[in-house]
């Protein structure tokens, strides 16, 4: 029996016919697929590595381990369980940063579920925040923008109709951060790719995330040096931000539920005389002002959300994103600065702070945002494939401003003329930070609801997260789909997610 597969080669698609009878996996080294070289095939023993994106990891059980590389230079791995072992399904893993590696520990996640799992590099090989491989090749840059995830995806359903005999039953692609922004453009540009989307803090509008978000936020603290707040200051800003904004939904937490309700006014914590680890200094006022107030041009015109108060706290919260262990070190500004240095300008000697948001950004913008911004708020076609794409942000992001995925939800509502809620939700995590961490339950199963949603249909009313300490839930909270948030019944513990219901 064969089947017929398309892939997208240049401009135009391929037509080729892949043999349907299970095949050992040795032997899906010789498949001949367009654009596509198959390195090797090897049936694998379990291991223990170290993802250099996603950490340690292990993988438990045997299976058939596939690389190669897509023209012109994605790598990419599809990792298949034994067959009796296989849950039918097909999912693709979103990376980190701008990828430059294969996200293995994605891919052992994936097999631990049963599933078939695809990654790829997204066409280039080096850091999570290393553009250098942008300079002189657009091709590249292109591939890492959007082509790189469909190409595996194509690929990948070719090797697994090649090695079981069938086609999955499903797929799905889960990422978070850059991996969100692969889904998104997943379903605006391919939407027959995956039956189920899970973005999570998706860095979509990634031209004026990392221009008017990460940039934005690095020039108000180091181009005039009494700007820069030190991470020693960042308690004082989180305590300040939290006294005046936890109660604002009833439930003393340390957790502030909705931060745009917040009216935290930085001048509140500034030092009366002198300078102190527990106070700002006038410059340090105008600069937390700044960040909180989000990108303007010249004519105050938005280009960017701002960064929301609470959440400050922690190893991945404002002390390694804003202030790093010295001016200039902070994250943001190197995420930023490679991003303007060797994606924007092509020139490694390039100053970032001196970035103009009135000239150089719609530049950027034109050169860069038709090709790397998942921002299309058109999902009609997803819709109609029957997709479902549940996207995910934790309230407490310090590198994606959280408001960025309200308002591309907004958009695609005012888009459809409705509201999009039978194939497209939105949940807002109170007090998580960039994918994980914070104040706030950060901890829950999205891939789970979306399974449920699109295999049963049923839509996720709620999902239940947990928050941990020393690996142990200590509260739980329902994540609800925006624009319904948890609220507390009055009576029951607040650290128990029965005590709360979902309401405007």
């Amino acid at each position: 029996m064969t089947i017929i597969l398309s892939f997208a080669a240049g401009t135009g698609a391929i037509l080729f016919a892949a043999q349907i009878n299970a095949a050992p996996c040795e032997s899906l080294a010789a498949l001949r697929l367009p654009e596509t070289r198959i390195e090797s095939s090897i049936a694998t023993q379990p291991f223990a590595a170290t993802d250099p994106m996603f950490g340690p990891f292990a993988v438990k059980d045997g299976f058939c381990r596939v690389t190669g590389t897509i023209a012109p230079a994605i790598k990419f791995e599809v990792w298949l369980p034994e067959p009796d072992a296989w849950n039918g399904k097909l999912q693709g893993v979103g990376n980190g940063g701008v990828a430059g590696s294969i996200a293995e520990g994605s891919l052992a996640q994936a097999l631990a579920r049963g599933y078939a799992g695809v990654s790829s590099d997204l066409g280039h090989e080096g850091g999570a925040i290393d553009f250098r491989f942008a300079v002189g090749h657009p091709e590249l840059v292109r591939d890492w923008g959007y082509r790189a995830t469909h190409a595996m995806t194509v690929t990948a359903k070719a090797i697994v109709a090649a090695f079981y005999g069938k086609t999955q039953s499903h797929a799905y692609f889960t990422g978070c951060s850059g991996g969100g922004r692969q889904g998104l453009m997943e379903a605006q540009r391919y939407p027959a790719d995956y039956d189920g989307i899970v973005a999570g803090d998706p860095t979509a509008d990634f031209t004026r995330l990392t221009l008017g978000g990460r940039l934005w936020e690095a020039i108000q603290t180091l181009k005039d040096p009494a700007r820069y707040i030190p991470a020693a200051k960042i308690p004082a800003i989180a305590a300040a931000a939290v006294k005046a904004c936890d109660a604002l939904d009833g439930v003393k937490d340390g957790v502030i539920d909705d931060p745009r309700r917040c009216a935290f006014d930085p001048a509140t914590i500034q030092c009366k005389a002198g300078d102190g680890e527990d106070c700002l200094t006038a410059p340090q006022v105008n600069a937390l002002k700044a960040i909180y107030a989000g990108a303007t041009d010249k004519k105050g015109a938005r280009i960017f959300p701002g960064y929301q108060p609470g959440g400050e706290m922690g190893p991945a919260g404002w002390a390694s994103h804003v202030s790093g262990d010295v001016a200039g070190h902070g994250s943001q500004f190197l995420y930023g600065g490679n991003f303007v240095r060797f994606m924007v300008m092509e020139n490694p000697d390039y100053d970032p702070l001196s970035f103009d948001y009135d000239t150089d950004l719609p530049r950027a913008a034109a050169k860069l945002s038709p090709v790397i911004d998942a921002t299309d708020p058109d999902l009609r076609a997803f819709a109609a494939h029957g997709g479902k794409m549940l996207q995910y942000h934790g309230w407490s992001d310090p590198g994606v401003a959280p408001e960025s995925s309200v308002n591309y939800y907004e958009r695609v509502a005012r888009t459809l003329g409705k509201s999009p809620a039978n194939f497209y939700r939105l949940f807002m995590v109170p007090g998580m930070q960039h994918c994980i961490g914070g104040p706030g339950p950060d901890r829950f199963d999205a891939l789970a609801a979306l399974e449920r949603w699109v295999e049963q249909g049923e839509a996720p009313e709620r999902i239940v997260a947990a928050h941990l300490t020393d690996g142990k839930a200590d509260r739980t909270r329902p994540l609800c789909p925006y624009p319904l948030v948890a609220r507390w019944n009055g009576t029951g513990s607040t650290d128990d997610a029965g005590s709360f219901a979902c309401g405007d």
